[in-house]
């Protein structure tokens, strides 16, 4: 028998039939193991957030980088749970652009929006807690599917992990009985606060884990915890913004995700799983710097552009620039009213932008166009 098996917590026999995983709280014992491949990889991810926080105090307003950001990890935290909507359908929903063939499911990801910004309007005066996990979850389950899932409540019945259609019986994993879930909780809770010499980066690879184990709702758990690491990292001001986000990259790894988190209960394999995590950090905070940076680029580069071909109608050209990394879709009408000009004028100021490649139309309508952003939203697009 695996020595380390135990470490995790223990398999318990249900009386109907099944065995639930009810884990040791934490940190594990044995403590984490810090070999050379481990350290080597906390000091990249540690270097790569410091870099990440630094490009982004760099950005003229660091606000509409984020804006794009929490959206491109809403759709990919979204899309691991199976959506199918797309970056693109996410920006047209909320530009009110209505399009019968789009998938319905941007209201899942718009929630997860809402959840985030409200969740880190919240750590303001309140800390992590379970209260504040219950508030986010609450927005993030708002109206959609899952709408048996009582958004906002812990479970208190059995939920399980497995494949669709599948049942308790065939489940690759089930959670804590929900008799147990109060006292594992309080203990989490407790966990979240607690000062141990542990790096912050390992803490929060412990702190996704375990609460991937307890599932403490009947759905969401899997964005539910994704969002718990960037709420961390705010809380402990480790990111001045909220700008790390792994799901990009365990959503290109997804199997391997599930497979390691498996093997943290089985086996107690904490350290592979913790591996695999900070290669992540450091891979999506070095992303996530370059893309900073190419913005800061970018936006010079435009600017210049604008000056440089728009003689008087400069001041204008920059203005809707400006704006247009908040709203990276919009129509003439909006360009109207943000610069208070004509029609006539507002349609001259889109085409002289589309001539200069700046933005590309995207109805192939002559009347109510609907212009997008392009060399922005390409930064996003992978």
């Amino acid at each position: 028998m695996n020595h380390m098996q135990g470490r995790s917590g223990r398999y318990i026999q249900q009386l109907e039939g099944y065995r639930a995983f009810v884990p040791n709280n934490l940190p594990p014992s044995p403590n984490v193991e810090f070999d050379d491949e481990l350290r080597t990889l906390l000091s990249k991810a540690d270097r790569a957030v410091g870099r990440l926080d630094g490009s982004i105090e760099a950005l003229p307003n660091p606000e509409l980088f984020v804006f794009m950001y929490v959206r491109k990890e809403a759709v990919l935290s979204s899309q691991i749970e199976g959506t199918q909507a797309s970056l693109g359908d996410v920006l047209e929903v909320e530009a009110q652009i209505f399009d019968p063939t789009r998938p319905d499911d941007t209201s899942e990801i718009l929630n997860y929006v809402d959840a985030l910004n409200h969740g880190l309007e919240r750590l303001k005066d309140l800390p992590l807690s379970l209260r504040l996990i219950r508030e986010i979850h609450a927005r993030l389950m708002d109206g959609v599917r899952g709408q048996h899932a009582t958004p906002g409540e812990f479970r208190i019945s059995q939920n399980w992990i497995g494949s669709s259609g599948g049942s308790l019986k065939n489940a690759t994993f089930v959670p804590p009985p929900p008799s147990e879930l109060p006292s594992l909780l309080g203990a989490f809770e407790a966990y979240l606060h607690a000062r141990d010499d542990l790096p912050l980066l390992v803490k929060l690879g412990l702190i996704h884990a375990h609460f991937e184990t307890l599932h403490p709702f009947l759905d969401g758990n899997g964005r539910m915890g994704r969002l718990l690491i960037t709420f961390c990292l705010c809380e402990q001001e480790v990111l001045t913004k909220p700008v790390l986000y792994l799901s990009h990259y365990l959503k290109q790894h997804r199997m391997r995700y599930y497979d390691l988190l498996q093997a943290t209960r089985d086996d107690g394999a904490w350290e592979p799983w913790l591996k695999f995590f900070l290669q992540g950090v450091a891979e999506v905070a070095n992303e996530a710097s370059s893309t900073a940076r190419k913005i800061v680029q970018m936006r010079e580069a435009h600017r210049e552009q604008i000056i440089v071909s728009l003689g008087k109608g400069a001041g204008n050209g920059l203005k809707l620039l400006e704006t247009m990394y908040n709203r990276p879709y919009f129509n003439v009408a909006t360009v109207q009213r943000l610069l208070g000009v004509s029609s006539q004028a507002a349609n001259n100021l889109t085409d002289r932008l589309e001539t200069l490649g700046l933005i590309v139309e995207t109805t192939g309508y002559k009347r109510h166009r609907i212009f997008r952003y392009d060399p922005y939203i390409s930064l996003f697009v992978d």
